[in-house]
């Protein structure tokens, strides 16, 4: 569909690939973000586009309140600001400033993301879990089986521990007796995801992706999210678990909708590999990071369907809310090389050529300048699948594991 904003709306984002799900040409959208090379590169002078100089990269709230940022959103009247997750902070410094933040309040976001909470607030939908307890540390027995530990927030560098000893369970226990945990069922499968968006009292249950986790040169950590297959997904799930899928979606969004929810949200759904069966494990009430992506498929599948990101957009401006469908793709595919201690030591010069070698084989690539260890490095996407099976690289992902090693060897 022809798509242009009648509201103007400025969205800051850390990383300018978060704001990607929409033509950087778009009428009415406006994007403030860090200044870098490669982002310099992709926005190509577009007037609608500032980009922040700074020796560090710059937080959204850093962003938001700097100089030159407050001259850019000053040109409009009544301005819309869209961030890629909310928090308190951010409301502040918009309520300060007579911003009109679009993004639904931090508060909800966090009652359901957060993993005790998010129990409670299911309620009548907690039969979409796996098999679940809310204990003390203290109190859980080691009844030897491994099983699923997620704190509240994460407080050890990863909220989410899978325990397969009773070591690990009296370490933990030492170190945080009295704190409340969630202790699940441990279920082998495939972790499968999707972008959702609620749109009015409507929910558009967006594309099932097979969530790539843990796959080495790409991360050290076991339970980090690297990649998506869109697919993938679509080659190893049954109509009839595309339509139990589609019901835990929409009663999710159902019930965010309720609490006066607008826009993005994802779901994270095992796919029990002994049973077939379909159990929710995490709601993302907010931006996905794969929703750029999907969107940018979308638009190249068909120019004028709705990408996941348009409707984001008007379901948070309040827009008109027609019977479209958020446009089918069933190919594609991401995988993100996180930061590695090996970082430092590469040279940016052999970097932008391995990146113009790469990028000559259908290959998209973006490149984030983050130096924390496990954060976002290189991302890249093919229009291709690139997973064999669960946990194996086809010939396309197998280049792209060969880019990141030769990256990482330098």
């Amino acid at each position: 569909m022809s798509f242009s904003l009648k509201q103007p709306i400025v969205y800051v984002a850390r990383d300018l690939e978060r704001a990607l799900g929409l033509p950087l040409n778009t009428k009415g959208y406006y994007i403030i973000s860090n200044y870098t090379n490669f982002a310099n590169s992709l926005s190509k002078g577009q007037k609608n586009v500032l980009l922040i100089k700074n020796k560090e990269l710059l937080d959204t709230r850093d962003l938001l309140v700097r100089p030159e940022a407050k001259k850019f959103i000053g040109a409009f009247k009544n301005p819309n600001i869209l961030v890629f997750k909310n928090t308190p902070l951010l409301e502040k410094i918009c309520a300060q400033m007579g911003y009109n933040l679009l993004n639904p309040s931090a508060e909800l976001s966090n009652l359901v993301e957060e993993k005790i909470s998010q129990v409670s607030w299911l309620g009548e939908l907690k039969i979409f879990l796996p098999p679940h307890e809310v204990k003390v540390a203290k109190d859980i027995k080691w009844a030897g089986q491994k099983f699923i530990l997620q704190f509240n927030r994460a407080h050890t560098g990863s909220g989410t521990v899978l325990i397969e000893n009773r070591q690990q369970l009296e370490q933990i226990q030492k170190n945080f007796p009295d704190r409340p945990v969630r202790v699940t069922k441990y279920i082998e499968g495939v972790m499968l995801t999707n972008n959702n968006v609620v749109w009015g009292k409507k929910v558009l249950v967006g594309n099932i992706n097979a969530q790539i986790t843990g796959i080495r040169p790409f991360t050290n950590r076991e339970f980090a999210t690297v990649g998506n297959d869109w697919s993938y997904a679509n080659k190893i799930l049954n109509a009839k678990q595309k339509k139990e899928y589609e019901k835990i979606a929409k009663a999710v969004g159902e019930k965010l909708a309720k609490n006066s929810w607008r826009g993005l949200f994802g779901i994270d759904v095992m796919l029990e590999a002994k049973t077939g069966r379909l159990f929710l494990i995490e709601i993302n009430a907010r931006q996905p990071a794969s929703t750029s992506f999907e969107s940018q498929l979308q638009q190249r599948k068909n120019k004028n369907g709705l990408a996941t990101f348009q409707a984001h957009l008007m379901a948070l401006i309040e827009g008109k809310n027609t019977k479209a469908k958020l446009t089918t793709i069933k190919a594609g595919a991401q995988i993100t090389q996180k930061v590695m201690p090996t970082k430092n030591n590469i040279s940016g010069k052999k970097l932008l050529e391995n990146i113009s070698k790469f990028s000559k084989d259908n290959f998209q690539v973006f490149v984030y300048e983050n130096t924390e260890a496990e954060a976002d490095w290189i991302r890249v996407q093919s229009d291709n699948g690139i997973l064999k099976d669960q946990n194996t690289l086809n010939s396309t992902g197998e280049k792209c594991r060969n880019f990141a090693l030769s990256i990482l060897k330098n």
